[in-house]
């Protein structure tokens, strides 16, 4: 305001017209409400710059239901049983964590994926899962043996419904095996192991009166080691 009547008084004095001095004024105004709307713009910018570079820093939103992540399509496979649905595992180290795991498990009859994180010491498994990237809906505690396989058990978060898993590392390129295959094969064995074997050769022994039948006779009132030939 000052300003404005010093400017006033030069008009008077230098003897410039009303029309002049209004014009003057104008001038003067125009030029403070530019320099107040550019000190206004400044912090405005300079917010809108904050949010851009949150809005880059910030995490991209998980999308779900989860897919398999091409972070760790490079990491170990491992294929076998949780409870009573096959998983196939993909399991690796992280890197800025020497004993840090992560990876991601996938079950084979709904494609449900599930991540995993935690930690490795020497033979030792100890991991969380999360089904939505945020919340923890289960704990991993097991042991890898000498051939990369890895067993334990699997609890909810207050460690209730504890479910056995064991998982069979997959070469390279190895398929994942079918579903029960493993389970099949055990029962098969056990079946073998518990059949009756011939005390001299070892071989499996033939049912009561198989022989006879086998060797083309058949018994003599009952007695299985007297016999005729056909």
């Amino acid at each position: 305001m000052r300003e404005l009547e010093a400017m006033s008084g030069a008009v008077r004095r230098r003897g410039w017209t009303a029309s002049q001095g209004h014009f003057l004024r104008r001038v003067l105004g125009a030029a403070a409400l530019l320099c107040a709307g550019a000190a206004a713009w400044v912090p405005a910018q300079a917010w809108a710059e904050s949010d851009a570079v949150k809005e880059l820093a910030a995490p991209a939103p998980i999308q779900l239901p989860l897919k398999p992540s091409p972070e760790f399509a490079r990491f170990p496979r491992y294929a076998g049983m949780l409870g009573a649905r096959q998983i196939v595992l993909r399991l690796g180290a992280k890197t800025d964590d020497p004993s840090g795991v992560h990876g991601e498990y996938q079950y084979t009859d709904s494609g449900e994926v599930i991540l995993i994180a935690g930690d490795r010491d020497g033979d030792t498994l100890e991991v969380e899962e999360s089904n939505d990237g945020t919340h923890i809906t289960g704990n991993w505690v097991g042991r890898f043996a000498a051939d990369g396989s890895v067993a334990g058990e699997r609890m909810n978060v207050d460690d209730s419904n504890p479910q056995p898993f064991d998982l069979k590392r997959l070469a390279a390129g190895q398929a994942v095996p079918a579903a029960g295959a493993p389970a099949v094969a055990a029962i098969a064995a056990k079946k073998a192991a518990a059949a009756p074997r011939d005390p001299v050769g070892g071989a499996a022994a033939p049912p009561h009166g198989a022989s006879a039948a086998a060797a083309g006779g058949h018994p003599v009132g009952g007695v299985s080691n007297l016999q005729t030939g056909e």
